[in-house]
Formats: C-alpha cells, sequence, structure tokens
C-alpha cells in the first residue's frame, strides 16, 4: 500500500494518515499505524474494503451521542469500534442543523470567537481531559505490527485535530509540523467545504456576517491551535507537563508510545 497523506475513500473525506512525520530526534512517525478522519456514516463498500486492507482494527468515535446517533458510523467488517465523546453536545457546530445553526449565529455572528473558546474548552474541560486520556489508553493498546488504528469526529477537524495534535506531541513531532497537519484540513476537506458553503449562501435571509461566522465555524485556522496550546501553557507549563498532570500518561507510557509509533527509518 502506497504511503499516501490524504487517503483516496470515494466517500469519506478528510481521511489522512498520520504517517512520515519526523520528531525532535530524528525519528519518524510510521506509515499505516493510524488514521484521522471525518465521520464514517457516508462510507461505499469499496471504501470499507479498503480500510480493511489499510488494517484498520480499532475506530475512536469523538462525536456527541445525538450525533452518532443521527449518523451512525459505517464500520469495516475487521474493526472494534469504540464510542469516546469528547462533549455532550457538539460545541464545535460542525453537526448542526441549518436552521439552527443561522439561529445561533443571529445571537452572535462570530464564528471565529466561538471557535477560539471551543479550542480551550478542549484542553480545560476535565471531560475532554478524560476522553483523550482515554484515548490515549486505545493507542497504547495497538501494540503489533499488523493492527491500526483510526480516529474521528463529525468534521474530523477541531475534536479530531486535537487528539491528532496531542498525539503527535507526545511523540515529539515539532509544533510547526503539528499546525501543519492540522491545516492540511483546508485542502482535505475542499469539496465538503465548498459545497457546504454554497448551501449556506443560498439560503433565504442569510446576512454576510453569518456567512463568515460559518466560515469561521467550518475552517481550520492557525489561531485556533494556537489557543488550544497557549491553554495548555496556561495550565501545565509545557505539553509534557500537561500530559502528565491532567492526561496522567507516565514516563513509560510515553516510552511505549514511542516504541509503537516511531521509527528510526
Amino acid at each position: 500500500m502506497s504511503e499516501l497523506r490524504i487517503l483516496p475513500l470515494e466517500q469519506g473525506y478528510n481521511f489522512r494518515e498520520l504517517g512520515g512525520y519526523k520528531t525532535n530526534t530524528g525519528q519518524q512517525t510510521k506509515w499505516h499505524k493510524i488514521i484521522r478522519a471525518a465521520q464514517l456514516s457516508e462510507l461505499s463498500k469499496h471504501d470499507l474494503a479498503w480500510l480493511n486492507n489499510y488494517g484498520l482494527q480499532t475506530i475512536i468515535d469523538f462525536r456527541s451521542p445525538e450525533e452518532k446517533a443521527a449518523a451512525p458510523d459505517h464500520v469495516p467488517a475487521n474493526s472494534r469500534y469504540q464510542f469516546l465523546p469528547v462533549f455532550a453536545v457538539d460545541e464545535t457546530k460542525n453537526s448542526i442543523a441549518p436552521q439552527e445553526l443561522l439561529n445561533d449565529l443571529r445571537r452572535d455572528p462570530d464564528g471565529h470567537k466561538q471557535m477560539l473558546q471551543v479550542y480551550q474548552n478542549l484542553i480545560r474541560d476535565t471531560h475532554a481531559q478524560q476522553t483523550y486520556r482515554q484515548f490515549f489508553a486505545y493507542l497504547l493498546a495497538n501494540d503489533t505490527p499488523e493492527h491500526s488504528s483510526l480516529f474521528h469526529c463529525t468534521a474530523g477537524k477541531d475534536r479530531t485535530g486535537i487528539g491528532a495534535a496531542l498525539f503527535l506531541g507526545a511523540l515529539g513531532v515539532p509544533l510547526p509540523q503539528i499546525t501543519a497537519d492540522y491545516l492540511l484540513t483546508q485542502k482535505a476537506s475542499v469539496q465538503a467545504f465548498t459545497a457546504n458553503m454554497a448551501q449556506v449562501e443560498a439560503y433565504p435571509g442569510i446576512t454576510p456576517e453569518q456567512v463568515a461566522g460559518v466560515r469561521d465555524l467550518m475552517s481550520a485556522y492557525p489561531e485556533y491551535l494556537n489557543a488550544a496550546w497557549t491553554t495548555i501553557t496556561e495550565l501545565a507549563g509545557s505539553l509534557s507537563n500537561y500530559l502528565r498532570t491532567y492526561l496522567q500518561l507516565s514516563q513509560t507510557d510515553l516510552t511505549d508510545l514511542k516504541r509503537i509509533y516511531l521509527t528510526n527509518n
């Protein structure tokens, strides 16, 4: 199987391989070991077969109970599904119905400000911390060469973006590379983003401020990830301290994580 960053699925968007990233020690993340993704509810039979062939055995779903009920995952035959909601409701608003979203934006059209708050909540919220702690437990269980994992939310951008950032950071991938991976959502989601924005812009009575608010809610901007990293620094002083103190990862956990996911090649 070739080493592709954006995976060639028919009905899934923003499915991305996390292999091949260099760490600050000169190692790199293993290919064909872990995928970050958007929702799996529209996957075709071809997509499911492709993921089986990839070696996928664990799926971690970060969505809320409401999102899961509205759009259940299509799970490949060889995969075990783990439901692990980051928030009780979708604070990112990527799954919200159009009319409800517009009503929300009439009250406050500043989607950019709302997303900055979401990224702070992803780091500060105690339930989110417990979820990411369990996420790492699943990653540490992915300890055989043929075992691969996938984690996702609805858009594969915010809850998944923080999961990927924490994972790559724990392995020693530098922040500029973590940010570049985060921003790749813009390219990997361009078709879905364009289609959704066309629907939004055609909605009767929508204002330019509301259009801008939706665009900000649906986009991946560096300042969103920066808000999360600033919050980590405020809480713990550094990522390593945050992982140890708030996510309760031991030095053994971090050593095992690097053994499982890094290679010298």
